[in-house]
């Protein structure tokens, strides 16, 4: 049976929020990295599916502005945060503060949700700003860590 990184990571260990280089795989030439964005506790919180959503458009559109390579930005089942798998290299500090960047300019000072009518979005009706905007603000008030298991901010 192949092992799955994310099963492997102990979440009782972790400090959230954080950005961690979560695997990396180098083919044909080509050098991709996933990273972990986790925003809330695992195990203690759980964002609500529609800021949840709210917050992976705004993610998933503004992150580009920042990283160069932006494959996908995914939400975790567990809902305490994003996977993101970027083309080239980067490092984590890259990434927290491009995270760090959007959630204050793009989530928390916005009116604006992109793609969220029927015909851009499969589940339109499910979002929420203003519980993406204040997840957000929680998560800022916090430091991001560059680090999972020691608070590096």
């Amino acid at each position: 049976m192949a092992k799955v990184e994310s099963f492997e990571l102990d979440h009782n260990q972790v400090l959230a929020p954080y950005v961690r280089l979560a695997g990396a795989e180098d083919q044909d030439g080509a050098h991709i990295e996933k990273y972990d964005l986790r925003l809330l506790q695992p195990n203690q919180e759980a964002l609500p599916t529609s800021a949840l959503h709210t917050l992976e458009h705004l993610l998933a559109v503004n992150l580009r502005d920042y990283l160069t390579g932006v494959i996908d930005l995914s939400p975790m089942g567990c809902r305490t945060g994003f996977y993101l798998i970027l083309w080239g290299h980067h490092t984590t500090e890259e990434v927290r503060d491009a995270l760090k960047l959007v959630l204050e300019k793009h989530v928390v000072a916005t009116d604006f949700v992109p793609a969220v009518s029927a015909k851009e979005c499969g589940n339109y009706r499910d979002h929420s700003l203003f519980s993406a905007q204040e997840y957000a603000k929680q998560v800022l008030a916090q430091g991001i860590s560059s680090d999972p298991f020691e608070r590096k901010v």
